[in-house]
């Protein structure tokens, strides 16, 4: 089992209204794809923090294997979402991949 972990910081130009439409974007468009990317058995988008955070949400997903996670980055289906929803909104990611 593979985990694979985002965390991901909004760009400042964003109203806090803006940012809770675009968090509520990336959550439904990310958890959208589960059944629909082979090898990925779960995947939650956490969008409430605490005031103490440094991230405006995270990713949080599973998958089978590294050669399932693989298939995800370049999946069409996820690949839509990242530049649809994602990455046009946000300044900076980080990134965990680990097997559990």
């Amino acid at each position: 089992m593979v985990k694979h972990i985002i965390l991901w910081q909004l760009k400042d130009e964003y109203s806090d209204e803006e940012k809770a439409g675009i968090k509520a974007d990336i959550k439904a468009g990310l958890e959208g794809l589960a059944g629909q990317i082979p090898g990925l058995t779960e995947i939650h988008v956490q969008t409430e923090h605490l005031a103490s955070s440094n991230a405006d949400l995270m990713l949080d997903s599973t998958f089978e294997d590294e050669a399932s996670l693989a298939g995800y980055a370049t999946h069409p289906k996820h690949v839509a979402v990242a530049d649809g929803a994602v990455r046009p909104y946000t300044k900076s990611r980080t990134c965990i991949d680990y097997e559990a």
